[in-house]
């Protein structure tokens, strides 16, 4: 497309008013190629060149050359950069010179999932193998069908979820599977962070015990998009060593990448207009022009209202398209999603508006736009997302439309800052003693535990496999650990992508239908009784929510408004891990125990904001252990502020939102994985805190990267409060849009105060 002319395009239409903070120009890059040290197989080598699959790319031939020594490989480079030939060749080769191998691929989605078989078979059968050489085993695989594919298929293309809950429990029915097991691919590496990483972590030490088992060893083979650890992060995975290959050789097209900021719409300048309002106008001016669009949304809920307004603008100036437009996202029916993929690949849609669930590898086609409704909480989702438009060699565009919070408009004044950063850590935590324990207890199904099981589990196993014999759920006999009687096939109520629990179930009432289902840890916030739904575009209100059987139901509705939630956060103190002095002030890190207690909701108006009424809710207070950050202010800070007339309390928590909102700078996460107290006195300690903690039952890395990173937290959290252009505080540097408290109190003057005596030990004017 030409951008240059659409850029010009929307400067000149009423609607623009300096949204533009910067444009950066992505030139074009061409290929480079390389030779691999030992040829293939002629076979595979003549049905690569028919496909167009040949000359390999750099980063190509290392990745084979690596696996074919025997390596474990990492493979790391951009998005549409044809990582998946990295794995296919040295697989295929492999099934072609030792017929009784096989090889199991992983991926994050059932999607995925299909979208590779799909490849498979295109590219190299009727050539090479035979279509039931390749097959997906997952939930929506027929029962008919599981018992060939567990003997004959060469290729297993599955997920983390059915290796946990359907192949490992059952692996003497995978004997023969596992036994000739050569390969394990783990593909998009850089979504499995937080718990869902730290739960694989425990699945894949899992499969290779029972690989063990059957006299198999397999080799590992990791693709993912950049991040800062990509070694260490595989290691933590799989708990094995590998090498990386990051010398990405694949060519791209030229990309203009428009920094968004909706603008100030009130005097005081505390308010920007809607950022969805801003993406749902880009997203219609787009397909008005026939550009192919993909529009990203932070949340389920706001993926449906883009799509809405998308929808109805639409409507009123080019009604042909309506029906050319869907939202997509977790939690629709399987049939729902395939549709919607179909559609969009074989061009049949123009424009889809989605969660992260588009973000991944699969296959839509070309698209020419993308739209970014918020920085996505870590620069490789960004470029992962933006890379979703211009995967061939065309120019292509992607928007980033800022959030009203610290972090979206921190970039929008510092393009440069994002431009230069380097990629964030993927952050794991195995040894997180929640989920170690469940994957023992999975294990111990499997076969009896040992302490020979430490070359898997590593040094926890001892610790946690004694807490487990203490609450009479493992029993030991002969050095050897069973699990109790009263434990039946553990896996089934372990949620591996979650720490929360069983999932809720949500029923339209006036169809007795499910709709979709809704993890439990959000479950008190999303789908309380009062609640507004908004699913696929159609709004539903929450009638019950029943605890005991995890249901909620929903009934359609017409609503002009939302609902909010109001929450009590406490935090206890258990046990200081980490301590260490900064220049001017005390840090701790340590494990703590946080209560969150859902109160009622608000129901505002849709554009207005406006508050239309309130409600109490009677719902049980979530206690949960995990790890967390705090720090002594420095001497005589809370006496200057005393002098100057300065809120402490207001200061306090100020500056734990704005920080809460910059971490993710420094961490892979979202600002939902993260969560904070602030208090001018906490019983613990005896001082004014402020606690910033894993949102994660026993923490998963956040907090502690945040400690050992807290000065230069400090300092970022500082210039974005300095630099917003509001005088008493807003969304875009100490307001919250998730502060249980209604954003109250807070005190801009006085986090900054806070912030200057941390960094400079200044108290006094």
């Amino acid at each position: 497309m030409d951008t240059s002319f659409f850029l010009d395009y929307l400067v000149s239409q009423p609607f623009y008013y300096g949204q533009i903070a910067h444009i950066e120009h992505i030139r074009p890059r061409d290929a480079r190629f390389a030779e691999l040290e030992q040829p293939l197989l002629t076979e595979l080598d003549d049905c690569l060149k028919r496909c167009h699959l040949l000359p390999l790319y750099t980063h190509q031939t290392e990745a084979v050359n690596r696996a074919r020594q025997g390596k474990n490989v990492m493979v790391v480079t951009s998005s549409a950069s044809g990582k998946t030939l990295c794995y296919n060749i040295s697989v295929l080769q492999t099934l072609l010179t030792q017929p009784d191998s096989r090889a199991l691929y992983l991926f994050p989605t059932k999607a995925l999932a299909q979208d590779q078989l799909r490849t498979l078979h295109e590219d190299f059968c009727p050539d090479l193998f035979k279509t039931t050489d390749f097959a997906t085993f997952d939930g929506d695989t027929p029962p008919s069908g599981r018992s060939e594919i567990k003997k004959n298929t060469r290729i297993v293309l599955s997920n983390p979820d059915m290796l946990h809950v359907g192949i490992l429990p059952n692996h003497q029915q995978w004997s023969r599977f596992l036994r000739s097991l050569k390969y394990v691919v783990v593909d998009e590496v850089h979504t499995y962070r937080g718990v869902f990483g730290s739960h694989l972590a425990g699945v894949l030490r899992r499969l290779r015990r029972v690989c063990h088992l059957y006299g198999s060893e397999p080799q590992f083979v990791f693709c993912s998009a950049t991040i800062a650890n990509p070694g260490e992060h595989a290691e933590e995975l799989a708990g094995l060593p590998f090498v990386v290959v990051d010398n990405d050789g694949a060519p791209h097209g030229g990309k203009d990448f428009v920094f968004w900021n909706p603008p100030l719409i009130d005097d005081s300048k505390t308010m920007r207009r809607s950022a969805n309002y801003e993406a749902a106008n880009l997203f219609t001016e787009l397909l008005a022009n026939g550009v192919r669009t993909l529009t990203f949304a932070r949340t389920r809920r706001l993926t449906e209202l883009i799509y809405t307004y998308t929808r109805d603008k639409l409507g009123s100036i080019k009604p042909a398209l309506v029906k050319r437009v869907k939202p997509y996202r977790a939690g629709y029916l399987a049939e729902d999603r395939r549709k919607i993929e179909h559609e969009l690949f074989t061009g049949k849609l123009l424009g889809v508006v989605a969660t992260n669930a588009l973000e991944l590898g699969i296959d839509i086609g070309d698209l020419e736009a993308t739209i970014l409704t918020g920085y996505p909480g870590s620069i490789a989702s960004t470029w992962q997302q933006a890379g979703r438009s211009g995967r061939g060699k065309e120019q292509s565009l992607s928007f980033l439309v800022g959030l009203d919070n610290p972090l979206d408009q921190y970039f929008m004044r510092h393009p440069e800052f994002f431009l230069r950063k380097n990629f964030e850590n993927a952050l794991v935590n195995p040894d997180n003693p929640y989920i170690l324990r469940a994957h023992l207890l999975c294990a111990a199904w499997e076969m009896p535990l040992t302490n020979a099981d430490e070359k898997y589990f590593g040094s926890a196993l001892s610790k946690e496999k004694d807490e487990l014999v203490a609450r009479g759920v493992l029993k030991e006999r002969r050095g050897k650990w069973y699990l109790s009687a009263s434990i039946s096939y553990p896996s089934q109520d372990i949620n591996i992508r979650s720490a929360s629990g069983e999932n809720y179930a949500l029923i339209d009432t006036s169809a007795g239908s499910l709709l979709e289902t809704v993890e439990s840890g959000i479950a008190f916030f999303q789908i309380h009784q009062g609640a507004i739904y908004l699913h696929q575009g159609e709004t539903y209100l929450i009638t019950k929510l029943d605890l005991a059987t995890h249901t909620a139901y929903a009934t359609p509705t017409q609503a002009n408004y939302y609902t909010q939630t109001k929450e009590l956060t406490d935090l206890r103190i258990l046990k200081t891990l980490r301590t260490k002095n900064t220049r001017h002030a005390k840090v701790f890190l340590g494990e703590v125990e946080v209560t969150t207690t859902v109160l009622g909701f608000k129901r505002k108006a849709q554009f207005t904001e406006e508050v239309l009424g309130e409600e109490d809710l009677d719902l049980p207070p979530q206690t949960f252990p995990t790890v967390a950050l705090w720090f002594d202010l420095p001497d005589g800070v809370i006496s200057r502020l005393d002098k100057d007339q300065l809120y402490l309390a207001g200061g306090l928590h100020a500056t734990e939102h704005a920080a809460i909102g910059i971490l993710p700078l420094f961490a892979l996460c979202d600002r939902n994985d993260i969560g904070g107290v602030s208090t001018v006195f906490h019983s613990d300690t005896g001082k004014a805190q402020i606690f910033i903690y894993d949102a994660h039952p026993g923490g998963v890395g956040i907090a502690e990267k945040g400690f050992e990173l807290i000065e230069e937290l400090w300092q970022v959290t500082m210039d974005t409060i300095k630099e917003c252009p509001c005088q008493d505080g807003c969304p875009s540097c100490i307001q919250s849009p998730k502060c249980g408290n209604n954003n109250k109190p807070l005190d801009k003057k006085a986090a900054q105060v806070l912030l200057e005596g941390l960094l400079t030990g200044r108290t006094t004017r």
